[in-house]
């Protein structure tokens, strides 16, 4: 009876970790925010990315520092106060939008909303590693696909209210748009987060036998151990490029795809600055609530198929595969708007997928034990991805698509190269 009531109880914790990466997630919609807050203020496109790109390096500092917090102090702490940031940091980029001040977006949205969403993120990954040794990929893959799907919900969602809003009670779309969601995150983060909890010392599910090739719980590698070997550094480095070039393309996405849509306008509304503006921000928000649903669905579908075939075939796949449509699309084979959908709904499903596959990448590797500490630093790859993949996309844009598929490239080669990390037991 008691372990029907833990297996409950774990898939009651996923539940809740899916709804907490939904609110987590919505903030790769930032592309449908930027432009409406450039013409508000006059801003320049790089100051403005910037904000995208301080929150990336700071979500995965937190995630690297939150993944220590949850070893020592436990899911539903770190959790709790990961919510209570992330919503009052939207709460304030909606004052930071509504007195024009892009210093205090930068603290509010960026470092505040980075800081709450890294220890968010972390958290459910490092929990339900630990409640499901049977069905890693799987459940990585079910926890971080909420995070792909966030953006699907604000790119449909943000563009019409933003619109709706304008010349409201607070004279900003935006800033009434960021008032709303900021509540929401405080109630729904904070709330799923009273959910989570480590199962018991020792607990296994009924009838599972952990695998050979694999290392167990109480072989966990600590993450002073993990650092020292080459294959966490490997890890790593894969994790950073593959995500480097998503970040960099959905940095983008909204602009890339408006671009796209202009020859599709019809005569009427080019003539029309506001029916186009309109026009051209619903085709945007389309490509990235479209494309959002692949990142979801990507991070499903990658990390069950890594259950099957292993974890560096997986990435091999991914990493071969976008190098190619980065570079037919640089080609301008892929420029067509509905075509770029279909390629941007490939490539976001490769970059959710690493995200999905690599918990458990790393926990094969190095146990369940630390994997909070073991994983959670291994994220600062994204924090440096956050800089790298964005700053790219801005300052380098005839070359972007290309450094891309450059990045990819030097993955498969590490993904081809890597080679299973010794067990301790072994040594």
């Amino acid at each position: 009876m008691a372990n029907e009531n833990l297996e409950s109880k774990r898939w009651l914790i996923a539940g809740a970790a899916i709804v907490m990466q939904l609110c987590l997630g919505t903030v790769y919609a930032w592309s449908v925010f930027k432009k409406p807050l450039m013409g508000a203020h006059g801003w320049a496109e790089t100051p403005t990315q910037l904000t995208f790109m301080i929150f990336m390096f700071t979500v995965g500092c937190a995630a690297a520092f939150g993944g220590t917090l949850v070893d020592k102090k436990g899911p539903k702490f770190v959790a709790t106060i990961g919510g209570i940031l992330f919503g009052a940091a939207t709460l304030l980029s909606g004052l930071s939008d509504q007195v024009g001040n892009l210093t205090l977006l930068y603290l509010s949205y960026g470092i505040i909303g980075g800081l709450g969403n890294g220890f968010c993120y972390v958290t459910p990954i490092a929990t339900l590693i630990r409640w499901f040794p049977d069905k890693r990929g799987l459940v990585t893959g079910l926890a971080v696909m909420g995070f792909g799907f966030g953006a699907f919900f604000m790119g449909k969602i943000a563009p019409a209210m933003i619109i709706a809003y304008k010349g409201g009670l607070t004279a900003s779309g935006v800033a009434q748009t960021f008032y709303i969601w900021g509540v929401i995150f405080l109630v729904l983060v904070v709330g799923a987060a009273q959910l989570f909890k480590n199962p018991p010392k020792g607990w296994l599910p009924a009838g599972f036998k952990p695998s050979a090739s694999t290392v167990s719980a109480a072989d966990s590698f600590t993450f002073g151990e993990a650092v020292k070997t080459p294959q966490w550094w490997m890890l790593w480095g894969m994790l950073f490029l593959n995500v480097s070039a998503g970040l960099g393309l959905i940095s983008q996405l909204s602009p890339l795809a408006q671009e796209y849509f202009k020859p599709l306008v019809d005569a009427k509304t080019l003539a029309n600055p506001e029916m186009l503006i309109k026009a051209l921000a619903v085709a945007g928000g389309t490509v990235v609530s479209v494309t959002a649903i692949f990142n979801g669905l990507g991070r499903l579908f990658w990390a069950r198929v890594s259950d099957t075939i292993g974890r560096k075939a997986v990435f091999a796949i991914m990493f071969a595969s976008q190098a190619i449509i980065y570079v037919l699309v640089a080609l301008g084979i892929l420029s067509n708007y509905y075509i770029f959908m279909i390629a941007g709904c490939y490539l976001l499903a490769c970059y959710g997928g690493g995200f999905a596959t690599m918990p458990a990448f790393a926990a094969d590797n190095f146990g369940p034990g630390y994997i909070g500490k073991v994983y959670g630093f291994m994220l600062t790859a994204w924090a440096c991805a956050g800089i790298a993949g964005p700053l790219v996309f801005s300052a380098y844009k005839a070359q972007s698509l290309y450094i891309a598929a450059g990045l990819l490239t030097v993955g498969l080669c590490l993904a081809i190269v890597f080679k299973a990390a010794q067990g301790k037991k072994a040594k």
